[in-house]
């Protein structure tokens, strides 16, 4: 029997490559099949954008602050790692959110699915929309379906159904909390393909929506908050989801920080990899856990397809967390927060309510506000100086919710080229890139949030995903 152990090479150890090498260890383990996996991170931490922050009594997230509780993967994931009873849910008192129009805060009227209306009475009483606005949103009732094949805009997709009020008034603003994007660019099949599903079964997006919210959730599995909230984190912060990762690998995997993969040369019936540090690695497969351009330099010269990875683009965005003593603050904070459409002139996207939100993130009597700036178009504000964009934030945030009050601390976290664009014909793009490498350099895997999925759930999915077929390539 040949013992030799497989050699897998993992490059990126967000939370995709950490859950790649976390389901690789596993299943070669289950079999007892001897492996080698090394884990390259080229930052000196592991976890990628996921990062928290521990200062005087409250829990700072930097990067994400949560994720949908009802995809499976991410609760699987929980649950072997001993997680589940860590996890804490939204406060059920501030599930409300608001929208700036006209420099006022305005409620979101209940019903809405994505921006998408799916309650007659509140869209109808709502000040957000002007009556010709409500009007040519219903006209969504009576429109045929698209009869054209293949992908679209986000946007034309929305503006076509619905009209380009709503979509500049409600959509944009909610969807661009995710994409931080320019929905014109964005690809309606990479996004929210649900959204073409509704339209093409029921010829109506409105009533589509509303067929799906009718529909019985499925609930089984899911822990009990998962289905009273429909976000979820862990009451240490989403960082403790990382230190575990890397507590359970450290004996079992090579990790290497400081560590950046520079090239990859077929040898053999495997691959030659160097790195920044000067190594030579070798291995049998390879999982590219990186951002899409990036993957596509280290395989250009491999597969001609690869190319197509560098239309993915990445906006950079900042998020500013304030502090402040709760009798600062006279503005009632009832819910969620609120997000800014692209019209209203702020340089602020969105402001959450945090402490409000999750309740286990400030300590008594204080608030904590985490503010957004930086989209598609308007990324300049995020390489500003800390003073300028803390100035212009606190400019925001006095002309929304009046608070004039010199916060206890500030923390300005960049994200630079963090947000991937999934540009129309995207899902194409990559089928044809995954065809040419099972066909010239079988054992290469991609897989992150530049790929399929922007959530911790979808990079949780990818990276097992990816373990799966690794393990099967070098199993038979």
């Amino acid at each position: 029997m040949n013992t030799k152990p497989k050699r897998i090479v993992i490059a990126g150890a967000g939370i995709t490559g950490l859950a790649s090498a976390y389901y690789l260890h596993k299943f070669f383990q289950e079999k007892n099949i001897p492996v080698e996996i090394t884990l390259l991170e080229k930052d000196s931490r592991l976890g990628g954008k996921i990062n928290t922050l521990y200062r005087d009594g409250f829990v700072i997230e930097r990067g994400p602050d949560s994720f949908l509780g009802r995809k499976m993967p991410i609760i699987h994931l929980t649950r072997e790692l001993g997680l589940e009873n860590e996890l804490t849910g939204t406060n059920p008192k501030a599930r409300k959110n608001y929208i700036l129009h006209k420099g006022k805060l305005h409620l979101m009227p209940p019903g809405l699915m994505l921006g998408i209306p799916t309650q007659l009475a509140p869209f109808l009483k709502t000040g957000l929309l002007s009556p010709l606005g409500k009007l040519r949103a219903g006209l969504d009732l009576v429109l045929p379906k698209r009869k054209e094949t293949g992908d679209q805009s986000l946007g034309d997709f929305i503006k076509r159904r619905l009209g380009s009020e709503l979509h500049d008034r409600l959509v944009e603003p909610l969807l661009a909390g995710i994409y931080a994007g320019d929905t014109s660019k964005l690809s309606l099949r990479a996004t929210f393909p649900q959204f073409e599903a509704a339209e093409q079964k029921h010829r109506s997006l409105i009533l589509g929506m509303l067929a799906n919210k009718r529909r019985i959730p499925v609930t089984k599995g899911l822990p009990e908050l998962a289905k009273k909230s429909m976000f979820l984190t862990y009451t240490k912060g989403l960082t403790r989801l990382i230190n575990r990762l890397e507590e359970v690998l450290s004996p079992k995997v090579r990790i290497l920080k400081e560590t950046a993969l520079t090239s990859i040369t077929k040898s053999g019936q495997g691959y030659t990899l160097t790195t920044n540090q000067g190594m030579t690695l070798t291995a049998e497969a390879v999982i590219l856990a990186l951002p899409a351009p990036v993957s596509a330099s280290l395989l250009e010269k491999l597969a001609s397809t690869a190319r197509l990875l560098h239309q993915v683009n990445y906006v950079s965005v900042a998020n500013v967390v304030l502090a402040y003593d709760a009798d600062q603050i006279k503005h009632p904070l009832d819910a969620s927060g609120f997000v800014v459409p692209n019209g209203e002139g702020l340089d602020i996207t969105a402001c959450t309510w945090t402490s409000s939100k999750w309740l286990h993130t400030a300590p008594p009597g204080k608030v904590l506000l985490r503010c957004y700036v930086g989209r598609e178009g308007a990324e300049e504000i995020v390489f500003r100086s800390d003073e300028e964009i803390l100035q212009r934030v606190r400019r925001d945030i006095k002309a929304t919710m009046g608070i004039e009050a010199t916060p206890i601390f500030h923390e300005i976290t960049r994200l630079p080229h963090s947000m991937p664009q999934y540009p129309v014909g995207h899902l194409e793009h990559l089928q044809k890139v995954r065809d040419e490498l099972a066909e010239k350099l079988p054992g290469i895997i991609l897989a992150g949030s530049g790929f399929q999925g922007v959530g911790i759930p979808d990079c949780v999915g990818q990276g097992e995903t990816a373990a799966k077929e690794v393990y099967q390539f070098l199993t038979g």
